[in-house]
């Protein structure tokens, strides 16, 4: 904010609280014993011109009052910061390390214990779901179902693998998958034909002879994936961007780019353990899709 805004919001600020004494105390009339009237007359009934009740007004008093002190302690005064230097981000942050004093502790426990059992305590469970929804939820899904492009965590299908090892390894270090484009180097045949041999029934021998050419190299000859490179299986029917005949073209054609961020400057491995067993335990046991 810049000095002169400030100003002008210090200045708006005491203006008006000297025009709210004024007006509570310069127009305050003294009492008149009934004989005077304010000339207003409602349904037969007079209104005296008394003043306010003096636990009113000593109430009026005491919330200035209040407010002075709290535009002296605190922040509301452009850029003045309070006598007490109190700001959003500290009280935020020493919310924030007494929770993790707290959460530590169990955290330590939770860290010595295998992810395998890990996964079967449900008060562990009911942590990492706390974790999940906080920092995975938004790409996954609050349920870890996925959506298009974010895979299903509640499924035995993995593109990395599903031990826990690899799933601490994926949340530690992230994953970039990259899907080559071929637009241009398959001929509108080619890309007809492996297209229908990797979605329809029937299984074209000209879709096989062009999946074995180009690309075998990353999911393998028999099409089940290589999860050392991230690339799918392709023989379920399990598909991150969908497995229509129209979508696997415009994979095929365009290529696809999926990342999955590093947390490894977020979370502490403690909490990537916890996290870990979390997600280990959704796929124990697998949803229908």
């Amino acid at each position: 904010m810049s000095s002169f805004w400030s100003g002008w919001i210090i200045i708006l600020t005491i203006a008006t609280i000297i025009g709210l004494f004024w007006l509570l105390f310069g127009n305050r009339t003294r009492p008149n014993n009934g004989e005077e009237t304010t000339g207003h007359v409602y349904d037969g009934i007079e209104e005296y011109d008394n003043p306010l009740p003096s636990w009113w007004l000593n109430m009026f008093v005491l919330s200035m009052v209040f407010g002075i002190g709290y535009l002296i302690a605190f922040p509301g005064l452009g850029t003045f910061q309070g006598l007490l230097g109190w700001t959003q981000v500290n009280q935020w942050q020493q919310e924030n390390e007494k929770l993790d004093a707290k959460f530590d502790v169990l955290l330590k426990q939770y860290a010595a214990t295998p992810i395998e059992q890990l996964a079967k305590d449900e008060k562990a469970r009911r942590s990492g779901q706390r974790l999940f929804a906080s920092y995975c939820s938004t790409c996954h899904g609050a349920d870890a179902g996925g959506n298009t492009g974010f895979p299903n965590l509640r499924d035995n299908d993995w593109l990395y693998g599903g031990s826990p090892d690899q799933i601490v390894e994926t949340i530690t270090r992230g994953r970039k998958g990259a899907m080559p484009a071929w637009k241009g180097i398959l001929t509108d045949q080619q890309l007809n034909d492996v297209s229908a041999w990797l979605t329809s029934a029937e299984k074209p021998a000209a879709g096989e002879q062009v999946f074995a050419s180009y690309c075998a190299a990353c999911h393998g000859a028999d099409a089940k994936g290589n999860q050392m490179v991230g690339a799918p299986n392709l023989t379920d029917n399990v598909w991150l961007y969908g497995g229509g005949l129209g979508e696997v073209k415009t994979s095929i054609l365009n290529g696809r780019n999926g990342q999955m961020p590093a947390h490894e400057n977020i979370l502490t491995p403690e909490k990537i353990h916890l996290l870990a067993a979390y997600v280990y335990g959704l796929s124990q046991n697998p949803q229908p899709q």
